[in-house]
């Protein structure tokens, strides 16, 4: 058991999905937005869904339209999706947006999100911010808890060992998001990144 959520994203390949589902993430993110980089297709999707279990299927967007979206979600068996941009139009199921660290830095802009935000995600939301370094000075650690005690706040990014247990505690997010990452070959992939970070999250 992992002390809070975590959910990985660019899944592309089986070593990944099976080894996240086993070290507790709550979800897998796939990138099924062709405009985004190492895009994968919705029968990948499908195939490496069949081989685990227990784990949230997200998908990842760019700028696709909101009908779009809503196919993938429908074909691909989605529970949730992580998207680059708010949507035109309300979307029906339950969202995390990518945000402007920034604006989640500004008072005036944070106090505005969680109402800005609600109508166009009716379903839930939370609202993701990526760290450039794992370096987080404390005015930003002072930022950043008061947004998480507003609306459901995820990080990503510069996320490593030495400092989730710091983040965790500090800032108390509602969840971290990770990176996959490419096979070496077929059936090898190098996990010493990801695993210092799941062991240091075990309760």
């Amino acid at each position: 058991m992992l002390r809070i959520p975590v959910l990985v994203r660019g899944i592309n390949n089986l070593s990944d999905a099976r080894y996240c589902a086993g070290m507790g993430a709550d979800g897998l993110i796939f990138t099924l937005d062709p405009t985004l980089p190492h895009a994968v297709t919705p029968a990948l999707v499908g195939e490496l869904a069949g081989w685990v279990a227990g784990v949230k299927l997200l998908g990842e967007f760019d700028a696709l339209p909101v009908s779009e979206i809503n196919r993938l979600v429908e074909e691909c068996g989605l529970q949730e999706v992580l998207l680059h941009q708010r949507p035109a139009t309300p979307l029906a199921i339950a969202a995390l947006l990518f945000v402007n660290l920034s604006d989640v830095l500004n008072g005036a802009q944070r106090d505005e999100m969680a109402r800005y935000y609600a109508p166009v995600f009716p379903a839930g939301f939370g609202v993701v911010v990526a760290l450039d370094s794992p370096q987080v000075d404390l005015t930003m650690q002072q930022e950043l808890a008061e947004a998480a005690a507003r609306f459901p706040l995820w990080l990503s990014g510069a996320i490593t060992a030495d400092n989730v247990l710091s983040l965790l505690e500090t800032i108390r997010p509602a969840g971290f998001i990770l990176s996959g990452g490419d096979e070496i070959k077929p059936g090898l992939r190098d996990f010493e990144e990801l695993e210092a970070v799941f062991e240091a999250l075990e309760e």
